[in-house]
């Protein structure tokens, strides 16, 4: 059978299942055997890998990962798509399609039946909408990875990898280097898709830390502390951790720490770095 990558057998594929693309799953399904080329030896995907793909579609980039790696499980959630599943994939026995919500499957117990533990790499065009809960929720939960090679919109694989005082900085950008070695690996434009997506997209590949980059006592309270002096960006540090819902520290608190920090307490979050936000929460939690 000819690979999907070739748009002709894309468009007759969807028709001959009459599949309607639904905009609340955000999906745009790739069409060009460059980019999957670039995708797939960006993970560097071999036989002893077992990888997890998040919303394989009609199994474009799946067929091409089934052929490099040992073993494909592939998430979707659309039901729709389930029996296109079933012929794009049938010469391969190295996959399994589960129909489910990725954010609410166990990837824990994925990689333990699947993998014996060992950990996996994930690859997927990520739909736009759910980007970030989905690569947060792979690293907060602790999930055993090597790697996480995404398509995701432009403007968020640039928000991965940019450093404070950017206009892109944020909780994103904290949280993603606190676990990995954010690389960009392509930019992708939208005639690259079946339906053309409105704004660019790019390659980014997560490498995992071994060790995250800084030493936090309480990495849950840190990451609070992000999420609050990001929320309100116009207001200083100290007035966005001291209106937090989440937090209950005061603003002479989180003043006096930053003073014996040698940080100004008119400071802003974007201005603080990880290991300077990993001294303020080791400050803080002892409080």
């Amino acid at each position: 059978m000819e690979k999907l990558s070739n748009p002709q057998i894309t468009i007759e594929t969807i028709k001959k299942y009459e599949f309607a693309f639904q905009k609340k799953f955000g999906q745009n399904f790739l069409i060009d055997s460059h980019v999957i080329n670039k995708i797939i030896s960006a993970a560097d995907i071999t036989k002893d890998d077992c990888v997890l793909e998040i919303g394989p579609g009609i199994g474009t980039m799946t067929q091409y990962l089934a052929e490099s790696a040992g073993q494909v499980v592939a998430v979707e959630i659309d039901k729709n798509l389930l029996p296109i599943l079933d012929e794009t994939l049938a010469e391969y026995d190295n996959v399994t399609v589960i129909n489910d919500d990725i954010l609410k499957v166990d990837i824990n117990k994925i990689v333990e039946e699947r993998n014996g533990g060992r950990p996996i790499k994930v690859v997927a065009n990520l739909p736009y909408y759910i980007t970030t809960p989905i690569i947060m929720g792979l690293f907060e939960k602790h999930v055993p990875l090597l790697s996480v090679t995404v398509m995701v919109q432009k403007e968020v694989a640039d928000r991965m990898q940019v450093g404070p005082g950017t206009k892109d900085y944020g909780a994103l950008s904290l949280a993603v280097q606190y676990y990995a070695e954010p690389y960009i690996v392509a930019n992708v434009p939208p005639n690259c898709f079946i339906p053309r997506p409105g704004v660019g997209s790019a390659v980014i590949r997560l490498t995992r830390f071994q060790e995250p980059p800084v030493k936090v006592k309480d990495e849950q309270l840190m990451f609070r502390l992000i999420r609050a002096s990001f929320n309100q960006r116009r207001k200083t540090l100290q007035n966005g951790i001291a209106n937090s819902g989440e937090l209950s520290f005061t603003k002479e608190e989180v003043a006096k720490a930053l003073e014996s920090l040698g940080i100004s307490a008119n400071i802003r979050g974007e201005s603080l770095g990880l290991a300077e936000f990993a001294a303020l929460s080791d400050i803080l939690s002892d409080k």
